[in-house]
């Protein structure tokens, strides 16, 4: 049984995980894909009928990471593929009641899909989201800022790839986090000189040429972690 954490009193302040869940969704009359996101019809006031991040709030029994992964179930039934604090957004204004939100972004892999059930959960593309409830614009726009930021110095991309992916796979991902083409022969110079990739024995067959297929290097972290510790 999905388990609810009920609001703290009116007179306390209170504490909301909300996550930002980043995916990559391919439109049919376009050759590129593009970053989407989830996003969560809010069914009473505040902002009733608006968009807003899923979330919701803190247990007084679970750490914040624990808090993220079981909002992000009971809202979208989603399970991320990676999952990192992102910022605490606690201005006074930001809600009628004083509400300080940790907020997590996540990377959900392509072939995800959200349950039929979740009727008022749908994906939006992050470059044409409508007006969202509270300050949702402001940290879905960190957010971004910061996965494109991160896709330059760390191997975040995997988070958004199968466990076995093609180089120019690997390339559609950095092009659509940046929002620009890469020049796939500088590209393959890049990956050929990192200790990201594994190639394998496998080739991906169809109408072009086969493609090898590479892995993931798992002695390597998505991201730095500092001296946190691994999941």
């Amino acid at each position: 049984m999905t388990r609810t954490t009920p609001p703290p009193a009116d007179d306390a302040i209170r504490v909301a995980v909300s996550t930002v869940i980043f995916s990559l969704r391919r439109h049919p009359d376009e050759d590129r894909a593009r970053v989407v996101l989830p996003l969560v019809k809010r069914t009473r006031d505040p902002h009733e009928g608006q968009w807003a991040l899923p979330g919701g709030w803190l247990g007084s029994d679970e750490n914040l990471e624990a808090a993220a992964s079981r909002t992000l179930a009971e809202t979208t039934t989603l399970t991320p593929s990676y999952l990192e604090q992102l910022y605490a957004f606690g201005d006074v204004d930001r809600s009628p009641s004083r509400v300080v939100s940790i907020v997590y972004w996540a990377l959900v892999r392509e072939d995800v899909s959200l349950s039929s059930e979740q009727h008022n959960v749908a994906w939006f593309d992050a470059e044409n989201l409508p007006a969202l409830a509270f300050d949702h614009d402001h940290i879905v726009e960190y957010a971004l800022w910061r996965l494109r930021n991160k896709v330059g110095y760390s191997r975040i991309a995997h988070g958004l790839l199968p466990a076995e992916f093609t180089l120019a796979e690997l390339r559609e991902v950095y092009e659509a986090i940046l929002g620009r083409r890469l020049d796939p022969a500088n590209f393959r110079r890049q990956v050929d000189n990192s200790d990201t990739l594994i190639p394998t024995e496998d080739f991906r067959t169809g109408s072009h040429r086969p493609a090898r297929l590479y892995r993931y290097n798992h002695d390597v972290e998505l991201a730095d972690r500092g001296p946190l510790p691994r999941h």
